[in-house]
């Protein structure tokens, strides 16, 4: 069986659960005392998808604004990047925006974006409605599905989704299962960092 290591980037604001999301996927544990991420993180999981096996290399990305500058090290040359919001705070909602935009600058032409908006295990203190993101990510052609890494809903099914997406090592790349970002200017390419 071929094995496939796919790099995969978590990228938000600080407190989104990104880090909760990773160690549920990795570990199947929750820790609500987790400490922010500073810089990154890495861990691995390899799963069956079809024929092959996939082997996640998953970067966690510290959501704070000062480690902002070192997110480009981390989303360059992934196979996908998840860009979580906390479902209860409308503002991680738009940041979440303010990341597609640098991908589309800055990152890999294929990568798959996936949308996840987590703690929906906190429907009563909900700021930003499913529907919204749902239609933001349908508009970008993005998984989307909303997480609970305390309930442990949709962790394992958004990285399905994902390895579903992600052209198999035999098929073309343009097979339509990927992602295509459309880059927004060229002025940016020179640039380093």
């Amino acid at each position: 069986m071929a094995l496939r290591e796919l790099k995969v980037c978590l990228l938000g604001d600080t407190g989104v659960g990104k880090s909760s999301i990773v160690w549920r996927f990795v570990e199947d544990s929750f820790d609500p005392n987790i400490n922010p991420t500073i810089g990154a993180s890495f861990m691995t999981k390899t799963v069956q998808h079809h024929n092959e096996l996939h082997k996640f290399l998953i970067w966690d990305t510290a959501g704070q604004e000062r480690f902002r500058a070192l997110a480009p090290m981390y989303y360059r040359g992934s196979s996908a990047a998840i860009i979580v919001y906390d479902i209860t705070k409308e503002d991680t909602f738009t940041t979440l925006k303010n990341w597609v935009k640098e991908l589309r600058q800055h990152g890999p032409p294929n990568i798959v974006v996936a949308i996840a908006g987590n703690k929906c295990d906190l429907n009563d203190v909900r700021e930003v409605q499913e529907k919204d993101a749902k239609d933001y990510s349908e508009s970008i052609n993005a998984v989307f599905v909303e997480t609970s890494a305390k309930n442990a809903i949709n962790i394992n099914e958004l990285f399905i989704e994902i390895s579903r997406r992600i052209p198999s090592a035999n098929s073309s790349a343009t097979s339509g299962k990927g992602f295509k970002l459309r880059r927004q200017s060229s002025e940016a390419e020179g640039k380093c960092c």
